[in-house]
């Protein structure tokens, strides 16, 4: 039978006027404005953990700073900084419903996180939620900083910590990778350009290739991180620190790096550090760079394993699910698929990035939040992309060595390798007549007595073919005049 009680409320009071508050949440009147403001994304604040912990890292820096350098009672400063570590621990996650895309430039996000951080402090003090003229979540919580500073230092901590597993995954896919080079290393395959038919090469190749180009974006993207170790807090509403004590930005700068493990530092200039936005901008073009090269390798994975009998079908991703509502048996490479949407995904968060960061006015850019939002959303697919690119695809891949030995075989590319030993007007020659008559190339040389059959088997061996051992002793090319026509 259901209760015909009222819910429990408190009353809270801003300079807009008061508003009733559930009495079990940790969240107040700036929040539940917030919340009714801005119902766009339906995607609370806390969809991004590390963002959540980066602002109660800025707060607890700061409430350890307050009370060192003499603006904050210790008893105070305390309560925050233990309020504080239980958000960074995970507690209280489900407090932060501000809406991910916002108004007002993060105000409504740092006020959700002072409120919070107020509440659990003052449960713990024993006192009742609401209680602000104990404890303040502006005077107290707040003290010293302005959403200007705690805003955009807390995305960048934000973005620090959730890079770290980023980066995890991308080396693991690079491994696995790595692994599969190692176990196709004599696989002999046709190697194409353009779509056409080229020179021959291993799987292990192209393999090692993409392991390659994997590593080089771990190493792009950790260059880019450094970017957000630049913070400005002490700057406060513009830049000029107005409301902070001389001594508070080392403080808590002090502190920040403390509690982080990150080598942050503050700006030179905490004018332009407030308004510019460009590390956003450069960060984002990294993870930009690493969606469009991880959306090549999937291309080319699902061109190789094409068909698998009327197309390339020179390897086999793992079946997965069922392909089609109508045709029996048809299997869908559908983890490339994803992980190409995702990139495409990424694409066009580093468009919206790129129009945010131009769009800043004079003191302050207004569009961190869309900024923060794009940049958290492409970290957070492109791990969740990477890791099923690789448990759930890359680490079953197996290779047709029929296929590509019959390939290898019939192609006419092979006679690029014996180029240096008969010259390339007779190899034109050959290659016109091999793919005329079907014949094999090995086949046509040792007829056109351009070389001794021990000569073309030595020359067209896998390492040979592959590049994997050099080119050494040639025979002299055959002059054109006396080439036998074929």
């Amino acid at each position: 039978m259901e209760s015909d009680a009222p819910a429990q409320t408190r009353t809270e009071t801003d300079s807009l006027g008061s508003m009733e508050i559930p009495a079990e949440a940790y969240w107040g009147i700036h929040t539940a404005r917030a919340d009714a403001n801005f119902p766009i994304s339906k995607r609370p604040i806390s969809v991004y953990p590390d963002l959540i912990r980066g602002l109660a890292m800025v707060k607890q820096a700061s409430a350890r700073a307050n009370k060192e350098i003499g603006v904050l009672d210790a008893k105070r400063a305390d309560l925050i900084d233990a309020a504080a570590q239980r958000v960074i621990d995970g507690e209280f996650h489900d407090q932060f419903t501000v809406g991910v895309i916002q108004g007002g430039a993060g105000t409504s996000t740092n006020m959700n996180a002072n409120e919070v951080i107020t509440n659990v402090a003052l449960e713990m003090a024993g006192r009742e939620k609401g209680d602000y003229d104990f404890l303040s979540p502006i005077d107290h919580t707040n003290r010293s900083q302005s959403t200007n500073d705690v805003y955009p230092t807390a995305i960048k901590i934000g973005l620090s910590l959730n890079l770290r597993s980023l980066l995890d995954e991308l080396d693991l896919l690079r491994r696995s990778f790595l692994g599969k080079a190692v176990e196709f290393h004599d696989v002999l395959k046709v190697g194409r350009t353009q779509l056409q038919d080229a020179v021959p090469m291993t799987l292990g190749q192209e393999f090692h290739g993409f392991a390659t180009t994997l590593g080089e974006d771990h190493s792009r993207l950790t260059e880019n991180a450094s970017l957000m170790f630049e913070i400005n807090m002490g700057a406060t509403a513009i830049g000029t620190g107005i409301t902070t004590h001389v001594d508070y930005a080392p403080a808590v700068l002090k502190h920040l790096r403390e509690i982080s493990g990150l080598d942050l530092e503050t700006a030179s200039d905490l004018v332009e550090s407030t308004s510019d936005t460009g590390a956003f901008m450069s960060f984002s073009s990294s993870l930009k760079r690493n969606a469009i090269k991880l959306s090549k390798i999937c291309n080319d994975l699902r061109l190789l394993s094409s068909g698998p009998q009327a197309g390339l079908g020179e390897i086999n991703l793992p079946a997965k699910q069922a392909g089609s509502s109508i045709m029996p048996g048809k299997v869908n490479p559908v983890i490339p698929e994803v992980v190409n949407q995702v990139a495409f995904s990424v694409v066009g968060a580093d468009m919206t990035v790129t129009m945010a960061v131009e769009a800043g006015q004079l003191q302050l850019n207004a569009f961190e939040p869309v900024i923060a939002h794009s940049i958290f959303q492409s970290i957070t697919w492109m791990r969740q992309a990477m890791w099923t690119l690789r448990v759930n695809c890359v680490d079953g891949i197996t290779a047709n060595e029929d296929r590509l030995g019959a390939m290898v075989g019939a192609s006419v590319g092979v006679i690029t390798a014996l180029t240096p030993f008969i010259g390339y007007a007779a190899a034109a020659a050959l290659a016109k007549t091999a793919l005329l008559t079907n014949r094999n190339v090995a086949d046509l040389v040792v007829e056109a007595e351009l070389m001794t059959r021990e000569e073309v088997t030595k020359q067209l061996s896998p390492a040979r073919l592959s590049g994997l051992e050099a080119v050494t002793a040639a025979i002299n090319v055959v002059p054109p005049e006396d080439m036998i026509q074929i």
